[in-house]
């Protein structure tokens, strides 16, 4: 019998561990030889050395996917306990980094499914990121389209998105034109802040470069060499999301993302986002991505607040 004590000192160590220690159980439960033991960030482990070595290797790997993707899930720790999620060894921190931001700050895939965007949009011209509020979809959409632009892949930016809560009827707000907008997108502008200086942004404003409307703007127009993002389409009908697919011209890039459980559309309106997510699955070209509680990236709570939510809305269904 060995004896050998782990220190967990990179990671918070109730993120291995779990809520209620749920990650520490199954782990516990994978290795039934070994007697383990956890107490803040050290893991003391007696049994067969063969076993402790393998056990070692697998606390390494599930720290290292912590590291490296921000977020942990059951399922995830299950799969590396199975040998069902490989860690690429070849994959260095850098290849996470999407581009520089404005201050120099390294604008990263922080998450396992803004990574799969990241290499997706490499062998994909259109993309769907379907996920909840604060998993980046939209962030890590911007990111993507200014890197394209720094690096000459294409020659615009079009950013746009429903203004659903004005029936896209704007005349009765006050203010111009970019007034009237400028709620609906502050998002996107946001975004942008991040990633280019303000003085280079504005020329690129002005210039058309960069280009920021609501989705009514789209109609009647060929998008060439352009990399276009359709936020918020769950907003969209059935007309609307295919207006803008198929405004897609030569070497043009699409990123449609999207919230399906926050759908401000009438009752009895179908949307979009979910009628395209079923008619285009499986096209060559075209890929759809799936992000969870675990991609968000705000503040805890906020993960907590979708998870209850979650709960509500599966128990209401059950009821009804």
């Amino acid at each position: 019998m060995s004896e050998k004590t782990l220190h967990v000192e990179s990671v918070d160590p109730r993120e291995i561990y779990g809520t209620n220690n749920k990650y520490l159980n199954l782990i516990k439960n994978y290795f039934p030889e070994l007697k383990i033991t956890a107490r803040g960030g050290t893991i003391k482990v007696n049994g067969e050395e063969s076993q402790i070595i393998r056990f070692e290797d697998k606390v390494s790997e599930i720290v290292e996917y912590l590291n490296r993707y921000n977020s942990l899930s059951l399922n995830q720790v299950d799969r590396i306990l199975k040998d069902e999620m490989i860690l690429e060894k070849d994959d260095s921190p850098e290849s996470d980094i999407i581009l520089y931001g404005t201050n120099g700050q390294a604008v990263k895939a922080r998450t396992l499914n803004q990574r799969r965007m990241l290499k997706s949009i490499k062998h994909n011209d259109v993309i769907f990121a379907v996920g909840p509020a604060g998993t980046g979809k939209t962030y890590t959409a911007v990111a993507l389209a200014v890197r394209a632009l720094k690096n000459k892949e294409i020659k615009r930016i079009i950013l746009t998105r429903p203004a659903v809560e004005a029936g896209e009827n704007l005349g009765f707000l006050p203010g111009d034109l970019k007034e009237k907008l400028d709620p609906y997108l502050q998002p996107l502008y946001d975004a942008l802040r991040d990633m280019i200086p303000p003085e280079k942004l504005a020329y690129y404003m002005e210039s058309g470069t960069i280009q920021i409307a609501p989705l009514a703007f789209m109609r009647g127009r060929t998008l060439d060499r352009a990399f276009v993002i359709l936020d918020e389409a769950q907003n969209t009908t059935h007309a609307q999301m295919k207006m803008f697919l198929t405004r897609m011209g030569a070497s043009a890039k699409f990123i449609v993302t999207g919230d399906a459980s926050q759908i401000d559309l009438p009752r009895k309106q179908v949307s979009g986002l979910k009628e395209a997510l079923r008619i285009l699955k499986g096209i060559e070209g075209i890929d759809q991505i799936y992000l969870e509680e675990n991609d968000v990236i705000r503040h805890q709570l906020v993960k907590n607040i979708i998870r209850a939510y979650d709960k509500e809305e599966n128990e209401s269904t059950e009821r009804n």
